[in-house]
């Protein structure tokens, strides 16, 4: 049953004798945040939202302009299996953030994704993704000691993390997430679980769930789960590829969603590839440096984006290549509308509200403007020299947070994703966190240093 309207979401509760309800929504840093209402407020809640002081929630609202109100989105309304049954079940929706008077609050990320969303609409497509988010488990929050010295889609008796990962993949089908499968990945006591595709605002909030059950999970069984980028030297970092591809309603087969096309997908051209899909494309590689901060927003984000582990640092696209920063997968025959892009850069620590807007403003406005696309990178760029990758007009991403900042702040089309009040939120944090992270004296420095200076 897909849940469209108020009335349906009264009907659950009552059906399954829901006693409380979780109002969830995103800060402007990514985190989960929520509140709790008992079934009584149910039916206020979904009529006029649930006021809340937004002043201590990261980008929100100055102190004397607080008041905010979460209004639950219906279609979102699902149970949470780990809450006890004893104490009355428990359920979930995701929330848009008003301002008092019923407008959308500007620094909302979802809100933020909608807008970016209909600006696509409003081109004629539609946006769909799915992502591949990595992550580790370990002892507990205070180490990295690791639970396996497995490998990638290595099986029992190395994986003793497949019982997690099963129950996580249950979990987040009762929470109606479709999951395609999951595995072990290369590093040792590392995970994945890759998503269904589907519409991208559901995704955002597929991911936030994801990351939610993951870590519950995990806690439930006495481990730690984290979507840290880096959390252990000399080993691959997780990162989180994104699927995507847009979808149109001239004319073509039914996909995506009831009459919808592909509109990356071309007969004629070798690549398979349309000039839309071109165009968005070139729009990605050409703005990837300067919403680098966004799509890989931390500190640690960069300890990840070294040559050598996978992960992608050099501005360029390919085919089957895995070492590009867009990889366009194989095209296979009667799978027209399977055609898509993978983006390889950005982690999971993201806010994928924010980090999907980017994506979709640079695309498009590789579209709009028609991005001429260069020529794919056939070789392993990582064992090019500096001067080859150079002969090829092959650039780098930002080695770290600080000459992402500098990139990010300086651009146009960051700042109208994300719009004013949030772009001036994340610009003036990452800049704090950036100061406050030069200030530390690391383990390597007293290493390093105090037994010779």
């Amino acid at each position: 049953m897909k849940i469209r309207t108020r009335k349906d979401v009264l009907k659950l509760a009552k059906k399954h004798r829901i006693r409380f309800i979780k109002l969830w929504f995103t800060d402007v840093l990514g985190f989960q945040k929520g509140i709790s209402i008992t079934v009584r407020e149910l039916d206020k809640a979904l009529s006029d939202g649930m006021g809340f002081d937004g002043s201590s929630i990261e980008g929100f609202a100055r102190i004397e302009e607080s008041d905010m109100v979460a209004m639950p989105d219906p279609s979102t309304f699902q149970l949470i299996p780990w809450r006890a049954a004893k104490d009355g079940l428990s359920a979930r929706m995701f929330c848009d953030i008003l301002k008092p008077n019923g407008k959308p609050f500007e620094g909302d990320p979802r809100y933020v994704f909608k807008k970016n969303l209909k600006r696509a609409k409003d081109m004629g497509y539609d946006y769909y993704i799915g992502p591949e988010l990595e992550y580790f488990y370990f002892n507990n929050p205070n180490n990295t000691i690791i639970l396996d010295r497995g490998g990638y889609f290595d099986l029992t008796p190395l994986d003793v993390a497949q019982d997690l990962r099963r129950e996580t993949v249950v979990m987040l089908e009762k929470m109606g997430v479709e999951v395609e499968y999951s595995h072990h990945e290369v590093a040792t006591s590392q995970h994945e679980i890759d998503l269904r595709y589907c519409d991208a605002l559901t995704m955002a909030d597929n991911v936030m769930t994801y990351r939610m059950v993951v870590k519950e999970v995990a806690r439930q069984h006495g481990v730690y789960a984290t979507f840290m980028p880096k959390p252990i030297y000399g080993i691959n970092g997780s990162g989180m590829h994104v699927h995507q591809s847009l979808f149109s309603a001239k004319g073509g087969s039914a996909s995506g969603g009831k009459g919808l096309r592909n509109a990356f997908f071309s007969k004629t051209d070798k690549t398979h590839l349309s000039d839309t899909a071109k165009f968005f494309i070139a729009g990605v590689l050409k703005h990837v440096a300067e919403m680098t901060a966004v799509t890989n927003q931390w500190i640690n984000s960069y300890k990840r984006l070294i040559p050598g582990y996978e992960a992608p640092v050099y501005i360029c696209w390919a085919q089957m290549n895995r070492s590009a920063l867009v990889r366009v997968p194989m095209y296979k025959p009667g799978k027209e509308n399977s055609t898509r892009i993978e983006f390889r850069s950005p982690d999971p620590a993201a806010n994928p509200y924010l980090a999907f807007s980017v994506m979709l403003a640079a695309g498009l406005e590789g579209i709009k403007k028609k991005y001429k696309l260069p020529k794919p990178a056939e070789d392993n760029i990582y064992r090019m020299t500096d001067e080859e990758r150079k002969s090829s007009g092959i650039e780098s991403l930002p080695e770290d947070l600080y000459e992402a900042i500098k990139l990010t702040e300086k651009s146009k089309l960051v700042r109208e994703a994300l719009g004013e009040k949030v772009f001036e939120y994340f610009i003036r944090n990452k800049h704090m966190e950036w100061d406050e992270y030069k200030a530390q004296v690391s383990k390597y420095e007293i290493d390093k240093y105090l037994a010779i200076l």
